[in-house]
């Protein structure tokens, strides 16, 4: 199925195959709650040569996770969504036909779907994730014992894969029922039901692709398709803009209106259409002026439940507002902020750093999710920062929690965090089921490990803003010695 970080090694061809691998990235300390998206990556494998070309079929990653991850966006592709290919649509001048490629699903024998989970966990678990020893020898054994026998049924198939996760010891790595991947499938970051992904052209410069669709949300029923083009939000050009701010942009209150222009497929027409949000949007952002100290400093005080499509996009407005209102420095509230969109927390946490500074390393098996994520531009604020934080601030939370304070612009103030920095992706098996595999972590600036550690606070009380600087001017003496 689908998110951020990673795509597969291919297995051997003699093996089954994950009609879809998608990595998505669960930001969330609760085994069920919480979506997060990173980033896809597409491998390709040579299974047929329909047209002498050697044309390729693709195992597609996707991110669920909220937005496109927004390193790249991606919806779970099951029968209730339609797939665009992401190699260019092969487009026919002679008679304007543009022909997508599809995937379709292929049977499975029950051993067959059994192999296939095995498959993923040995390609892609990180081996310190779970509470057991683990290496690809002793999982090869796991296999053997686990098809001895004959598999008469699905529901005995899906069993087995079940006790099979469940000897990896780690609680993230999960079965998925038909029923429970379908309910994952139908995540919508956009509220018009589609997903996005970035996707360089000719010149090296990024267009924005429709990769999944919902089949019945408002998109499709105005005229979108896979494989097509967007071009404009509400008349804002988005060619070279990220998928997780078009996203965001797409965003906004049932029943209101979006107006998109897209290009179908590469050699189809433009269109303009009107198109009715059919998902609530809601703003992750409390924000207010206070004042402390005897009246005399006014202090921003910003309350981030969780971390979605829009919270950067509203972080934003508030700083302004409260910096335009007087605000000296800025309290981030974080408490029971149990995570939401890895992205999402990442760009939040840019606002924060200076270009260049680390926001977070992340390291797995796979190449693919061995990543050192910086930011880009001049910080937005560069006032004095406090976190409050305690042990409900998880995954998401924690990234933004250690990028401000690893880069010396946050104290920490309340309780140690709660320390999920696990990464999972989320892969479709051949029935419609699915499996949660762990397939990386994330690691801080300082390199510090944040699974199962959680970060310690600086303050247990709410500092005076004169100990807030001296500490944040101690830090960065420290660092550069």
């Amino acid at each position: 199925m689908r998110s951020t970080p990673c795509s597969l090694p291919l297995p051997p061809a003699s093996l089954a195959h994950p009609r879809t691998f998608s990595s998505l990235l669960i930001s969330s300390s609760s085994r069920s709650t919480s979506l997060s998206i990173f980033v896809d990556n597409h491998r390709r494998q040579l299974v047929g040569d329909d047209d002498g070309t050697g044309i390729s079929h693709h195992l597609r990653n996707l991110l669920l996770r909220t937005v496109a991850g927004a390193l790249s966006l991606s919806l779970v592709v099951s029968p209730a969504f339609g797939l665009a290919d992401p190699s260019p649509a092969l487009c026919r001048e002679e008679d304007g036909v543009v022909d997508h490629a599809e995937v379709r699903p292929e049977s499975i024998t029950n051993k067959g779907l059994v192999e296939e989970a095995w498959e993923v966990v040995n390609e892609s678990f990180l081996p310190d994730a779970g509470g057991r020893t683990w290496s690809q020898e002793n999982w090869m054994q796991k296999k053997q014992d686990f098809l001895s026998s004959r598999i008469q049924t699905r529901s005995r198939a899906h069993d087995i894969i079940k006790k099979m996760l469940a000897t990896l010891g780690d609680p993230y790595t999960r079965f998925l029922s038909p029923t429970e991947f379908s309910k994952m499938a139908k995540y919508d970051v956009t509220g018009i039901g589609i997903n996005l992904r970035e996707v360089p052209d000719d010149n090296s410069n990024v267009k924005l692709k429709v990769l999944g669709i919902i089949l019945d949300g408002p998109a499709y029923s105005a005229g979108v398709r896979q494989g097509d083009e967007l071009l404009s939000v509400n008349g804002v050009d988005v060619r070279g803009k990220s998928a997780f701010d078009v996203s965001s942009l797409l965003q906004g209150p049932q029943e209101t209106f979006v107006v998109i222009k897209v290009k179908h497929g590469n050699c189809g027409p433009i269109q303009s259409m009107k198109i009715e949000r059919q998902l609530v949007a809601h703003s992750p952002i409390f924000y207010r002026l206070e004042k402390l100290e005897a009246g005399d400093i006014s202090v921003g005080y910003i309350r981030i439940k969780e971390f979605n499509a829009l919270a950067k996009k509203d972080l934003v407005i508030a700083l302004k507002r409260l910096k335009d209102a007087g605000a000296s420095y800025f309290i981030l509230d974080l408490k029971d902020n149990l995570g939401g969109l890895v992205q999402a927390g990442i760009e939040v946490a840019k606002l924060f750093l200076n270009k260049g500074e680390m926001v977070i390393h992340t390291v797995g098996r796979d190449p693919e999710i061995q990543k050192s994520i910086v930011a880009e531009n001049t910080p937005f604020i560069a006032s004095p920062l406090i976190v409050l934080v305690n042990h409900r601030t998880a995954s998401a939370s924690e990234i933004v929690t250690t990028a401000l304070h690893d880069n010396c612009k946050a104290v920490l103030v309340g309780e140690k965090t709660f320390g999920k920095g696990l990464i999972q992706s989320v892969y479709e098996l051949h029935d419609g089921s699915g499996v949660v595999v762990t397939v990386g972590k994330y690691v801080t600036p300082k390199n510090k490990d944040i699974n199962g550690n959680g970060v310690e606070p600086d303050f247990q009380r709410l500092p005076a803003l004169n100990e807030v600087i001296s500490y944040l001017s101690q830090c960065h003496i420290e660092g550069k010695s």
